[in-house]
């Protein structure tokens, strides 16, 4: 055997147990693996730094930025709130509209993007309707890494395909070939769950493994949390008065978030504000007191707000339970003579002091050090009191990047213009990276968040990987382990070559990573394709494609990210996910053997 292949077999080797058994991080593996290459003078140094320079990288770049881009706007989060104000409450239309909405989102931003902007909207349905999220959550995960297969930029096997076909003097594919494909294994695995869904899904949340931090909170002070939506009409007695004149703390027990001005909203109100005809308010409590209080003021109910429409979203808004250190500036004051609201805009709900619960208007109540006061508002302005010495906050939170929706229009040309120039025929990652570049010269984003958009990790994980596909040519190992491969299949119809490749990429691809995985098997799929007589470009496509076929074990990001609101097991996988397998096989295999091959 030449000694080239015999070390490239030992890298391949190395590299593979390495990212099977997680012996360091992924794209450090990677780098070592093309360092490795490099030093035993299987490639040139050219060679070995050119996943730095290929397109695979530069696309995979380009999607981060324009998925920054389009997400800082809004774009994705209107769109996600319109799906979920449209779903209804049937268990069968959440999952059906959301899958699909996931699916067709997948396949042009990152599958766990994707995913992440539905996942409150779905617990939100969940706790709301009675509906267990594990009978919802797994399809929706499901949906997203299928939708990665509608398009050539919808994962990272996709992407990288390309540059490994051009490697080996193959025509790449266009942004939309394997669309067909993806679009009937999206339908397919929507379909699956909507007729075995009740056998293969789990029927109860494990007990506490999927409730949130604002649950426990809610359950743990008994705290209201359904928010209420009025309109103040013309002639109502609350229009002129002021909102400690109005009585709502005291003599109602009720908090008021938040009330229009104009097309804005003004986030929990000060005491001395007044109210006008006209307005909208948003109020928390319990059913009885707002309508007694809506009914003393005769105001008018509204079944949805849009301005206050952040004040409804877990993402953007919450509880938090504030401590009050002994140096801070509030200690011997009062919330009236200290000005929380008008400070921090955010919505005093009750008190904790010298182990007594206080309710209701407690305004003049003294703070004394260790008092502990819960707020309510948007994340962004609590993390305002985070950021300051006169508090301590209690409660973990994230703030979601600040949205700028006066550039919505322009970032959604420059993405649409980055699919266009590659439908043109232009070359993928110079079409997207064109729009990237566009959104950052028409400010969409600036140059530093876009920097930040980009996943590093991913990015050294492409680039040191490409070098070993380019050895695994160069030196002949692919043709080695094809030939190997291919005598246990050789004289069997086309169809059984199809079959194998595409199990061999789901076994790899549910130890290690799908990137790894194709850059491993493309050259090896190649070259069983001209041993058996096919055109190598749809085995390769396949292989990428089966790279997604990630079910069975949580190992794929989306599964691992959704694993813990669904309150799933790993054997909750293996059944559910197993059963998606092949259903997967027996969907890909025939598509690439009447449409492809």
């Amino acid at each position: 055997m030449d000694p080239a292949i015999i070390t490239v077999l030992i890298i391949l080797m190395a590299t593979v147990v390495a990212l099977v058994f997680e012996v360091v991080r992924i794209d450090v593996v990677a780098l070592v693996c093309m360092l490795a290459l490099g030093w035993t003078g299987v490639l040139t140094p050219q060679e070995t730094l050119s996943g730095f320079s290929s397109n695979a990288v530069i696309a995979m770049i380009a999607v981060m930025i324009l998925g920054q881009g389009i997400a800082k706007t809004g774009i994705m989060d209107r769109f996600s709130r319109a799906v979920l104000e449209k779903v209804g409450t049937k268990k069968s239309s959440v999952i059906g509209t959301m899958s699909l909405s996931v699916g067709v989102l997948s396949g042009l931003i990152q599958n766990i993007g994707a995913a992440a902007l539905f996942l409150p909207g779905i617990l939100n349905i969940s706790r709301r309707e009675k509906i267990p999220a594990s009978a919802l959550v797994m399809p929706i995960g499901f949906a997203a890494i299928l939708g990665g297969t509608l398009s050539m930029v919808g994962s990272g096997p996709l992407i990288l395909i390309n540059d490994l076909l051009r490697g080996a003097e193959l025509s790449p594919y266009g942004l939309f070939s394997v669309t067909p494909v993806g679009m009937v294994l999206l339908l397919s695995g929507i379909g699956f769950f909507f007729l075995f869904g009740k056998f293969v899904l789990p029927h109860s949340e494990t007990p506490g493994e999927s409730v949130s931090e604002q649950d426990k909170l809610i359950h743990a002070l008994h705290l209201p949390h359904h928010i209420w939506h009025y309109a103040i009409p013309k002639g109502s007695a609350l229009a002129g008065k002021t909102a400690e004149q109005s009585d709502v703390w005291g003599k109602f027990n009720l908090n008021i978030l938040g009330i229009s001005q104009g097309r804005e909203a003004q986030y929990a109100p000060w005491r001395e504000t007044k109210f006008a005809a006209g307005q909208e308010m948003a109020l928390l409590g319990n059913e009885e007191n707002v309508k007694i209080f809506a009914s003393a003021y005769n105001l008018i109910h509204q079944e949805k707000a849009d301005r206050f429409s952040g004040l409804n979203d877990p993402q953007r808004a919450g509880f938090a339970e504030v401590i009050i250190p002994p140096r801070s500036e509030m200690m011997g004051q009062t919330i009236r003579q200290f000005s929380l609201r008008k400070r921090y805009a955010v919505e005093p709900v009750m008190m904790f002091s010298k182990g007594e619960e206080i309710r209701g208007d407690f305004s003049d109540r003294q703070i004394l050090p260790g008092d502990t006061i819960v707020v309510y508002g948007l994340w962004e302005n609590i993390s305002d009191l985070k950021t300051s010495s006169d508090f301590v906050v209690a409660t973990p939170f994230t703030v979601e990047t600040k949205q700028n929706p006066s550039k919505l229009w322009v970032a959604a040309l420059c993405f649409l213009c980055a699919i266009g120039l590659a439908m043109t025929g232009a070359p993928i990652s110079l079409a997207f990276f064109t729009g990237a570049v566009a959104m950052v010269l028409t400010r969409s984003l600036t140059i530093q968040e876009a920097y930040l958009a980009i996943e590093w990790k991913v990015v050294f994980l492409l680039a040191g990987l490409i070098p070993l596909g380019v050895a695994m040519q160069k030196t002949g190992t692919a043709d080695f382990l094809a030939q190997n491969v291919m005598s246990l299949v050789s004289g069997g119809h086309p169809a059984l070559i199809l079959l194998t490749v595409a199990i061999l990429s789901t076994l790899f691809s549910l130890f290690m990573s799908n990137v790894g995985a194709i850059v491993v098997l493309a050259p090896l799929v190649m070259s069983m394709a001209q041993i058996g007589g096919l055109d190598p470009r749809p085995l390769a496509l396949m292989a990428a494609v089966c790279a997604a076929n990630s079910f069975i074990l949580p190992t794929h990001q989306v599964n691992a990210f959704l694993m813990s609101s669904g309150g799933y097991r790993n054997a909750d996988y293996f059944k559910a996910g197993g059963a998606m397998t092949l259903l997967f096989l027996v969907v890909v295999v025939p598509v690439f053997y009447f449409f492809y091959l």
